[in-house]
Formats: structure tokens, sequence, C-alpha cells
């Protein structure tokens, strides 16, 4: 998983076998985020997350929220209700229509076959070959 900026650039990532659910896989990638500042410790923590509806579950948020991050994320239609829980936002707001940046970064990350199709047996293989694909894209952004 991939934590991207308002520009679409990566500032973490995470990679882990398929096996977990995805509510685990956003909390430990939202912990990998390291922004450095001019002064003192790199920045931790976002303002605000904005994902898609898979990510929508009262513990994700309740972690979100006692990191002091906000939380933006449609919710899910469950079935035998006519609406969301009370308490859930209705409409996500202004800031999810910026959700395009983070899937043009995973359309750009799927032009390097090697990640697309997972040949690599080991995590950390897998992961640096993304660490890769990220300083290359990195540069050629500088670059142009």
């Amino acid at each position: 998983m991939v934590v991207v900026d308002g520009t679409g650039v990566p500032i973490g990532l995470h990679v882990d076998s398929a096996q977990p659910h995805e509510r685990t896989l956003a909390e430990a990638t939202v912990r990998t985020i390291r922004v450095p500042r001019n002064r003192g410790r790199p920045s931790t923590r976002p303002q605000e997350v904005v994902a898609d509806k898979a990510y929508d579950c009262a513990a994700l948020r309740s972690d979100l929220r006692r990191r002091g991050i906000t939380p933006t994320m449609p919710a899910r239609e469950r079935r035998n209700r006519q609406r969301p829980k009370r308490g859930r936002p209705l409409r996500t707001g202004p800031s999810y229509q910026h959700r395009w940046k983070v899937e043009q970064c995973f359309a750009w990350m799927d032009t390097y076959r090697r990640l697309v199709v997972r040949y690599d047996r080991h995590l950390h293989i897998y992961r640096a070959f993304c660490l890769v694909a990220i300083i290359l894209w990195c540069i050629d952004r500088i670059l142009k």
C-alpha cells in the first residue's frame, strides 16, 4: 500500500502478504509516513486521510481520530439499512475529489511489470523494487 501527498508523490509505503485485512494494512501504512521538516523530527501525522469505501470501518476511523487525523471516506452501504449509522458522514466533502491523485500513483506503478506481476517470493525484495520505482519516478519528476 502507498500513501501519497497532495501532489501525488509517495510519502509512505508498506508491503505485506495478500492475506491481512485492508484495515490493518492501512494502519501500518499510515505509520510509515515520514515527511522531513526544516528543523526537528520528521512529520508523521497528515492532516487528513482520503480513502475509498473498502476502508470504511469504525476501528480505522477511531484509530485515525485518536492520532489527530481526519478520516475522509464514504460510508459503505450495509444490508437492511437505508442510511449509514449516526455520526458517519453522508457526503465525503471536497477533499475526496482529489483521490484521483492516489489512483494516478497506482496507475504509474503499474507501468513497472515487475510490480504488477509479483515474481518475488520475499517481501524485502519486492519492497526494494517498489522503492527503486518510486525513486526513479521522483527523479523523473524533478528533471521535468
